[in-house]
């Protein structure tokens, strides 16, 4: 008679890092704001046992999810994917970014989002976005809490506005508020650079859990 062998259960693989670092991130600004993950998870369309993996460090969450949970804190996304360098930078030029210090941030493919503003907690981000030919946010409109404005300095940019497109010429601006499907795309053969600004509301705070 063969001699069974106990199957050792798989090794559990630790969290990535970066993983572990923006969840880490999430949690002290809710914490800080006072909202429950329950509220997150409601503000943002996700549900609340992906919020607490997130916080925890077990999910890596796309650049999607951490949009809609940055606006469900109040906040923008880059403060939850390079919080550490960017904010001791910061502190060192306090209201000043220097050039070589701007920071890239992980967007959509073919378009590439610096901050220019200090990367602090703030209710305004100011970026410049490059778009490459034919680079595009995203597939389907998104929409997120706030409100946005921007200048195209170079090239052409497609706006698309609840259903309702906007070819902006070097020069031209816009402004609208977040909550409104939108997304954006740059239709030539060109690169195209936009001064962009979101401005994110306040939340009212209640009792964590």
């Amino acid at each position: 008679m063969k001699q069974q062998t106990k199957r050792q259960a798989p090794v559990p693989k630790p969290p990535d890092p970066l993983d572990l670092s923006i969840g880490l991130r999430v949690r002290q600004l809710r914490q800080q704001r006072a909202v429950s993950i329950q509220a997150v998870a409601q503000l943002s369309g996700l549900s609340i046992g992906f919020v607490s993996q997130v916080e925890r460090g077990l999910s890596s969450p796309s650049v999607r999810d951490l949009m809609r949970i940055a606006a469900a804190l109040g906040t923008d996304f880059n403060l939850l994917v390079d919080a550490g360098a960017s904010v001791a930078r910061a502190a060192a030029d306090g209201p000043i970014v220097r050039l070589e210090d701007r920071r890239d941030i992980a967007f959509f493919d073919g378009i590439q989002k610096q901050l220019l503003s200090p990367p602090t907690e703030s209710a305004l981000f100011l970026y410049m976005v490059t778009i490459e030919p034919h680079g595009r946010a995203g597939e389907t409109p998104y929409a997120h809490s706030g409100e946005e404005a921007g200048l195209v300095l170079q090239g052409r940019l497609l706006l698309t506005i609840d259903a309702t497109d906007y070819l902006l010429n070097e020069g031209d601006s816009f402004r609208f508020r977040s909550t409104t499907p939108h997304r954006f795309s740059n239709p030539t053969a060109s690169v195209a650079r936009v001064l962009w600004v979101n401005v994110k509301p306040s939340i009212p705070a209640e009792a964590t859990p």
